[in-house]
């Protein structure tokens, strides 16, 4: 879905008022402000977040390609601007995510950076325990609207894409690029079940069905959700039974940068299938470089971090009211690849 709700004029001041507060954060070596400390007109100095002590969930596993440039992103954002952070990786489990946001409030922390995959349903109750203790809350990566429309006056923003919205964008972006027409095959292997996370996954179906094209669904299941390697006999079997395919959809970053892993597992050549998926990393580069991913969006995962990291410190500090930033829009092919692949190594993109 999208966000008629989300006019442009809020969007647009958030980028601004980031690069605002990394510079003043950065360079100022005046006093705190009023809101703060009672002294002073201006932002405080360098690490005016310092003492504040947060919790951050990058989503995956250590190492793991997606989550680490988030990681990063937020350990940047640390070294910026001085809180403590604990950091806690779910293995892309919303269960384990519920969990650890249970013993987080125990640890009573000034803020809590959240994934948003288990969804409003799930988190709101805790969020609701959280914004009462005076925690506050912050989500990335899957949309919680319901807490945000609820709680951004209180600092609950977002950062990511706007899901069904890049889903979408994906699957007719491939369409035109890769010349899909009405009747052909495609396959989507995606993570629709999980409330608010697939809805990246239905804007992909949706795309395609409504381009005529004949879409078969699988669900990816929790083994290949936490370690890709063990969805290469599902790829495989796949392509197997559908010598006819011609598109596949991958709705998950690490699985994506598997891609060539899997063709080379069921004897596809490079361009063989139009393969198209989310997110960058070096095998993900080097993936397009030799021709096995055709199209991936690009969700600028390490802000992700960052700027949950800086919202949740200056609601702490300062008041601010929760930001939505979207970071989805843009695409990678062999067209600009090359120029991303510095960045991508330096796992900053």
């Amino acid at each position: 879905m999208s966000r008629p709700d989300m006019p442009l004029r809020r969007r647009l001041p958030v980028l601004v008022a980031g690069i605002v507060f990394v510079v003043s954060a950065c360079t100022s070596s005046s006093s705190p402000s009023p809101a703060a400390s009672g002294a002073g007109t201006t932002p405080a100095s360098g690490q005016f977040c310092a003492g504040v002590k947060l919790v951050f969930f990058p989503g995956g596993t250590p190492g793991g390609g997606f989550e680490t440039v988030v990681y990063n992103g937020a350990k940047a954002a640390q070294a910026a601007f001085g809180p403590d952070i604990t950091y806690q990786w779910s293995d892309w489990d919303p269960s384990k995510m519920i969990t650890q946001f249970q013993q987080a409030l125990a640890t009573k922390p000034d803020g809590i950076a959240i994934m948003g995959h288990p969804g409003d349903d799930a988190f709101d109750p805790l969020i609701k325990q959280a914004e009462d203790q005076g925690i506050l809350v912050t989500a990335m990566n899957t949309e919680l609207q319901k807490a945000e429309a609820q709680y951004a006056t209180a600092g609950f923003g977002y950062v990511g894409a706007v899901l069904h919205d890049a889903g979408a964008a994906l699957a007719n972006e491939a369409i035109a690029r890769g010349g899909l027409k009405s009747g052909d095959r495609a396959f989507v292997w995606g993570l629709k079940s999980q409330p608010g996370r697939g809805e990246r996954t239905q804007g992909i179906l949706d795309a395609l069905q409504a381009a005529g094209l004949t879409v078969d669904y699988l669900e990816i299941d929790d083994a290949t959700n936490k370690d890709p390697a063990n969805g290469t006999s599902v790829f495989t079997g796949y392509v197997s039974a559908h010598p006819d395919i011609k598109a596949m959809f991958i709705d998950h970053g690490n699985l994506t940068s598997t891609i060539p892993t899997y063709m080379k597992a069921a004897n596809l050549q490079p361009g063989k299938v139009y393969m198209a998926g989310f997110d960058a990393s070096a095998a993900t580069v080097q993936g397009i470089k030799d021709g096995y991913i055709s199209l991936v969006i690009d969700q600028q995962q390490y802000l992700q971090g960052f700027l949950a990291v800086e919202q949740l410190c200056l609601t702490k500090k300062y008041g601010f009211s929760g930001l939505f930033v979207n970071t989805g829009g843009g695409f990678i092919d062999k067209s600009n690849v090359d120029f991303l692949a510095p960045l991508v190594e330096q796992q900053i993109r």
